[in-house]
């Protein structure tokens, strides 16, 4: 299994094993990492599942399609290296990933 290191927003490092076949957000939710909150359920029509992906795994990654894109454009703390968790799946040859969650999120649909 793929093993994905997800660096919390306190700066501890969650290592774990993950399913080929599941997105970064199903990851998080499987190893109780709340902080990726994915207020949309991974349905593309929210920013809180954004993610860092760190620089020398990033070329690993499919590149984001174009409604993934419009979606980080919405993200707090948008970097070069963002993606959404929801879009992301995870293969083995993702093995070693490492995903920093950003300090903070903002999701659209509360926005008045």
């Amino acid at each position: 299994m793929p093993k994905i290191t997800f660096i919390l927003r306190d700066g501890m490092r969650r290592e774990t094993d993950s399913p080929s076949g599941l997105t970064l957000l199903e990851v998080a939710r499987r190893n109780d990492i709340d902080e990726i909150e994915g207020a949309c359920d991974g349905s593309l029509s929210c920013s809180t599942c954004h993610v860092v992906i760190a620089q020398q795994d990033y070329e690993r990654l499919p590149a984001p399609s174009n409604d993934e894109e419009d979606m980080l454009d919405l993200a707090s703390g948008l970097t070069p290296t963002s993606r959404l968790g929801c879009q992301i799946k995870v293969t083995e040859e993702l093995d070693g990933l490492t995903v920093t969650i950003p300090r903070e999120t903002f999701d659209i649909r509360k926005r008045k």
